[in-house]
C-alpha cells in the first residue's frame, strides 16, 4: 500500500529514537513506532546501528538463552527438547503443557512449587481453547514455566534453596548475570524483576546481538552451544506452532531467533551474523515488520520472512492498511 504523506525516516533528533515502523490507514499514516536496531556482521563488528544500541534495555524473554545455559553451568543435565522448553516463552500448548508436568515429575518437584503467576496460554487460539474446556488460569500453562522447573531442578541439584530462586542474591541467579555478561561482553547495567518473577539483567542490544552471535559460534559441548543446539532443533518448544521464533528456526537452518516481550527480539544466523531490535512503546505489533525487513537487509529470503512482513490494519472487517518498516 503507498501513502500520500512523505515516508517516515529512520532519522531522529538526538534522543529520540528513530521510526522503525508507521501505521498505514486508508493511504494515510496515522502512527510511528520509534525504537532502536542494530546488525552485527559475520565478524562481530556493527554494521548497521539506528538508534542508541548502546544504551541498556530490558531484554526480557530475549534473555532466557543465557538464563538456560546458567543451569546448565550449574550441573543440571537437561537436552533436547527439554532444554530447549527450559529457554522458552511457550505458547502454552497441550504438548508445552504436558512436557513441563513431566520435567516437574521426573525431577520430584511439585506443581506448586513454580513461582511463575498462574496464566492464560500466551497464544490466543490455544487461550481460547483452553476457556472453552473450563480450563482456567495455572502456573503450568504461564509461557515461562519450562524455565522455572529448570531453575528448581538446578537448584536441587546444588542443594540450593528453592524457595527463594527467585532471589536476585540466590546463588543460581548470581550465576544468570554471571553467564549474561560474558556472553554479552558487558557489565549488567540494572537488575528488575520479569513479568515472571525472575531477575532480569539490563543490557545493550548491541550486547544482546553479540551474546546470541556467541550462541551459534560457540565450541560444540558448551552450555552456551547446546542451549543453541536445542532451541534450533526444537523451536516448536521456545515458542509454539503459531509463533514466528519457531518459522525462522525451522526456515532458516542454523539460525537462532527469540522474542521479548516489550517488542524485543534477537536473531543470529549461523555464520555470526546478528540483530537485535526493540521497539520504544512496546508494541508487538511492530516486530513482525521491523523483523521481517531486518532479515531482509541480511539476504535472508524465506517464507517465514513474508509471513512476518504481514500486519494488515482492519477496517469494517476487510484490510485497509498496514504496519510496514521504513529503513
Amino acid at each position: 500500500m503507498t501513502s500520500s504523506t512523505p515516508d517516515s525516516s529512520a532519522t531522529a533528533p538526538a534522543g529520540i529514537p528513530p521510526v522503525l515502523a508507521e501505521v498505514v490507514r486508508s493511504g494515510f499514516v496515522e502512527g510511528h513506532h520509534r525504537g532502536s536496531l542494530v546488525v552485527l556482521a559475520a565478524d562481530g563488528s556493527v554494521e548497521l546501528a539506528l538508534g542508541d544500541t548502546s544504551a541498556p534495555v530490558f531484554p526480557r524473554s530475549a534473555n532466557k538463552p543465557m538464563q538456560a545455559a546458567a543451569v546448565l553451568r550449574a550441573g543440571l543435565e537437561l537436552s533436547g527438547e527439554r532444554l530447549a522448553l527450559a529457554a522458552a516463552s511457550h505458547s502454552g500448548e497441550t504438548f508445552h503443557r504436558e512436557l513441563v508436568r513431566t520435567m516437574l515429575s521426573e525431577f520430584r518437584i511439585p506443581e506448586d512449587a513454580l513461582q511463575t503467576p498462574p496464566d492464560l496460554p500466551l497464544d490466543p487460539v490455544e487461550a481460547e481453547a483452553c476457556l472453552a474446556a473450563g480450563l482456567g488460569r495455572d502456573r503450568v500453562t504461564m509461557n515461562c514455566s519450562g524455565k522455572h522447573a529448570a531453575m528448581i531442578a538446578a537448584c536441587a541439584v546444588n542443594g540450593w534453596d528453592t524457595d527463594s530462586y527467585l532471589a536476585a542474591d540466590h546463588p543460581l541467579q548470581r550465576l544468570a548475570l554471571q553467564v549474561v555478561e560474558e556472553t554479552s561482553g558487558e557489565s549488567v547495567a540494572h537488575v528488575g524483576t520479569d513479568g515472571c518473577g525472575a531477575p532480569l539483567m539490563a543490557i545493550s542490544l548491541t550486547g544482546l546481538a553479540r551474546a546470541f552471535r556467541g550462541f551459534v559460534l560457540a565450541e560444540p559441548g558448551t552450555p552456551e552451544r547446546r542451549v543453541a543446539d536445542a532451541m534450533r532443533a526444537h523451536p516448536e518448544y521456545v515458542a509454539g506452532t503459531r509463533r514466528a521464533d519457531t518459522w525462522l528456526m525451522r526456515e532458516v537452518p542454523g539460525a537462532l531467533s527469540k522474542m521479548g516481550a516489550e517488542a524485543v527480539q534477537a536473531v543470529a544466523l549461523p555464520d555470526g551474523r546478528s540483530l537485535a531490535f526493540k521497539i520504544d512503546d512496546g508494541a508487538l505489533r511492530a516486530t513482525g515488520p521491523v523483523l521481517a525487513r531486518a532479515l531482509s537487509l541480511l539476504g535472508v529470503d524465506v517464507p517465514a520472512v513474508a509471513r512476518m512482513a504481514e500486519a494488515p490494519l482492519l477496517g469494517g472487517g476487510r484490510q485497509v492498511g498496514e504496519i510496514r518498516a521504513t529503513f
